[in-house]
This record gives C-alpha cells, structure tokens and sequence, in this order.
C-alpha cells in the first residue's frame, strides 16, 4: 500500500506552519512560558497558518495547472506561477505577516508584459524563497533537470540571490528522496553530492539573464555562490545530527532560518532528530527562536514526504486551515 507521500507531506508543512506560527518572533524562554513543555506542544484549537502554506499552495496549483497543459517547461510553469503569486498578493487572506521580499516582488509581477527578472530581488536569499518549494520535490513524473529548474525557477521570481535558488533546489530534492523512501541516516551525505555536481551549473532556460543583475562575472561564479552557502550549511549539519541535544534549540546548530539555507538545514535537522517520531520533530522545530512557522513548515514537508499522510494526528489534520486543498493535491499527486 502506497504511504502516500505528497498527502503526507502537503499536511506535514502546513501542520507545522500552524504550529510554529503562533511561536514566531519569540526567543525558547517565550515559547516555553506561552505554550508550556516542548514535547506537549499542542496545534491550536484554531489552526490557522501562515503565507508560508499559502504560497505551498500557491507553487502546487501553478505546477498542476502548468502539467495539465503539457510537458513542464519554463515558459510554461512562469505563466501560472505569476498568476497564483500575484493573486495571492492581492488575497484579502493574505494578512499573516507575508515576507517584504514576496510583497515587494508580487507587486512588480503584475505588470504586464514586464520579465520576471525585474521583479526578482537579486540580493534577498529570505526563507520566503523556499518554505513554498515542497510541492517541486512532489510533483510526479518529473526528471531531475525539470524539478531543478522549477524548484529555482519559483524561488527567483521573488527572490534572485544564488543562494536561494540553490537553497530551494537542495529543498524539493531533499523532499522527492524522502518521498521516494531514501534513508534519512544518508541523506545529507547524497545532499552534499548533489551540491558538489550541481554547483556551476546556471540553468539558462530556467533563470534566463537573471544572473547579469549581479556583479558577477559570468552565470557560473553567480551560481557557484549560492551553491558554496549551501554547501558550508550542509557541514554545519551533518556534524549537527547526532551531536546535538534535543533538548536546546536546533537555532543554535545551524541558523535562525531567516535565510533560505539556514531554513532548510535547521528544517531538515529537526526531522533527522525524530526520523520517525513526526509530531516530536514538529514541536522541536516551532519551540525555535528563529522563523519558527517555516523551519517547522520545512520539517513537516520532510517527515510527511517519508513517513506518508499516516503520519499525523487524525484530529490534528482534521482541524487545519486549507485542509479541501491540501487533500485535494496530495490525493492528485498520490495516484
């Protein structure tokens, strides 16, 4: 039987979304004063998420809209990504302290026959660039060019650093090996390797000229950036897991996550902790003292892409906001 992994997943992102939200903007002594033990944290009566689940949703129906139309292709997916950004940007549910980076540049990818690349901010590697990539690493039936192109291709409409784009792509390739029932234990080693082969590698029909707002001198050092950030993260983690007690911040290992690398990496080393214990590695990562919504929101997409829709509280995912939705998608992509 089919652990169903894009349901899972789907719910795991937005569970932790819900979760961590409520924690955002305060330090562990905070959290532990509002919500009590961490290990008890409990999802809210009312579990409202952030625009983290919002833009989730917002990259899911842009890649079903754009698949349904044929093979995956840069012009093809730009279309209705624009279309879901800008319509989320102009949503009267879109009041849940979205990120300036996402406001900024939504508002430019509504002008009309403007390129993409005068939206994307080239300098911002925010979080916001990959809290909402999941649905890139779940989508069935892509190769690995298709799901690296896409995976940057809807970071850099909002956010361009190197960084970020190369931060997104580890995101969705983390989440398809985990879907596809790699072993946690190995998986930041197969990271690491990815980075390494992929670090000049500048994906012209995905980016376009993209890299020519940068100083850099070519489209390889502008990539090889990013990659590089990536990669030192990726060390940072790998002497994390097992080193680091569950029971101090997972911030302190590898970053707050206000930075898309640091997203991942503290994201992926809250799950690595609880490999098969997903609410215990949910509450570790929203009782952080960083971006709490989306590092918890990148643990979520990981543990539900592993472990599948069974995975999670029934009364919990009974309750989410965006539940029809999140179904809705992950049964597509589960069949």
């Amino acid at each position: 039987m089919s652990k169903r992994a894009a349901t899972g997943a789907l719910l795991g992102l937005a569970l932790g979304d819900a979760l961590g939200f409520p924690a955002e903007f305060n330090d562990v002594p905070q959290i532990l004063a509002k919500c009590g033990p961490w290990r008890e944290m409990e999802l809210p009566k009312r579990a409202f998420v952030s625009d983290d689940t919002q833009m989730s949703l917002a990259v899911g129906r842009a890649l079903r809209t754009a698949m349904e139309r044929g093979y995956l292709g840069p012009k093809r997916l730009e279309r209705p990504l624009r279309e879901e950004f800008v319509d989320w940007y102009h949503s009267p549910d879109n009041n849940r302290a979205p990120g300036r980076t996402c406001m900024a540049a939504c508002s430019v990818l509504g002008t009309e026959g403007l390129p993409w690349q005068e939206a994307s901010l080239i300098d911002s590697k925010g979080c916001g660039a990959n809290m909402r990539v999941a649905p890139v690493g779940l989508a069935p039936g892509l190769s690995d060019d298709q799901r690296a192109g896409a995976a940057q291709l809807q970071s850099a409409l909002t956010h361009g650093h190197p960084t970020a784009l190369a931060a997104s792509d580890l995101t969705a390739h983390a989440v398809h090996l985990l879907a596809q029932g790699a072993d946690p234990a190995g998986l930041v080693g197969r990271l690491r390797s990815y980075a390494y082969d992929h670090r000049t590698h500048y994906h012209h029909a995905w980016l376009g000229d993209l890299w020519t707002r940068s100083q850099d001198t070519g489209p390889e050092e502008f990539i090889a950036r990013g990659w590089d950030e990536c990669l030192e993260i990726l060390v940072r983690l790998q002497q994390a897991v097992g080193s680091v007690s569950p029971e101090t911040d997972p911030c302190l290992a590898t970053g707050e996550g206000w930075t898309a690398e640091e997203a991942f990496a503290t994201g992926l080393l809250c799950f690595l902790m609880f490999p098969d214990e997903p609410v215990t590695a949910l509450r570790r990562a929203a009782c952080s003292s960083g971006d709490s919504d989306s590092i918890a929101c990148l643990t979520g997409a990981f543990a539900g892409a592993w472990l599948g829709a069974e995975a999670w509280p029934a009364d919990w995912t009974e309750r989410i906001e965006y539940r029809g939705d999140l179904l809705a998608l992950g049964t597509l992509w589960d069949a």
